[in-house]
């Protein structure tokens, strides 16, 4: 039954990651909640836990995912903070190995490059200007694939175009190659996500996932 899992959720203040809370609390999961400032943090619910930390500390990583049974990571990085995205992955990595628990599902923008991919001449030219113009983040992005590519949990990392916020629900395309469409609703992204969380399709994959466009 839904009730019984539980969700270590990372970024739910964020544009994807609220949309997502509010969808696993609809669908009956429960959730723990990484929080940075929780008492900056209104909302509140009977299936829902918060920890307080910043996940780039392992202690924070080890008391957000014990107990849970799947993680699920939304978190962008912030400017000019440190980069967070391969330091966020070895500490989510460590504590789940240590809590024997092995879905991690990750979001990540489409320019992260994959073996296998076939990207439109739009898309590569999106690719080449984040690798100009933000190197380090995207270098980092590219580093925390290596990192669970060489794990052995069963990790899928979701690449995603620009993210809408909208409750409107279009359908999905969902590709191993490319990135077919330009914008993904918010709510499409929690169905496909709350969806990984038992599907095993995407299991140490890396697919695309955009929202069929507007009729």
């Amino acid at each position: 039954m839904k009730q019984a899992i539980k969700v270590a959720l990372l970024g739910a203040t964020g544009k994807a990651g609220q949309y997502l809370l509010q969808e696993l609390l609809n669908n009956g999961y429960q959730v723990k909640s990484l929080i940075r400032k929780p008492k900056n943090y209104t909302l509140s619910h009977p299936a829902m836990e918060l920890v307080a930390g910043d996940i780039k500390d392992l202690t924070t990583a080890n008391q957000l995912i014990d107990g849970c049974d799947v993680v699920i990571s939304a978190i962008g990085q912030n400017k000019d903070e440190v980069l967070i995205s391969s330091l966020a992955t070895e500490n989510i990595i460590k504590a789940m190995e240590k809590f024997k628990l092995r879905r991690y599902i990750l979001l990540t923008g489409s320019n992260l490059e994959v073996p296998g991919d076939q990207k439109s001449d739009k898309n590569l030219t999106g690719t080449t200007w984040m690798k100009t113009t933000f190197p380090l983040i995207v270098a980092d992005k590219q580093k925390a694939y290596e990192i669970l590519t060489a794990s052995s949990i069963d990790w899928t990392i979701v690449r995603l175009p620009w993210i809408e916020k909208t409750t409107e629900r279009r359908g999905l395309v969902v590709d191993l190659k490319d990135c077919l469409e330009e914008l993904i609703s918010t709510t499409d992204l929690a169905d496909f996500l709350i969806d990984q969380i038992t599907d095993k399709t995407y299991i140490k994959k890396a697919p695309f996932v955009a929202s069929k466009p507007k009729l």
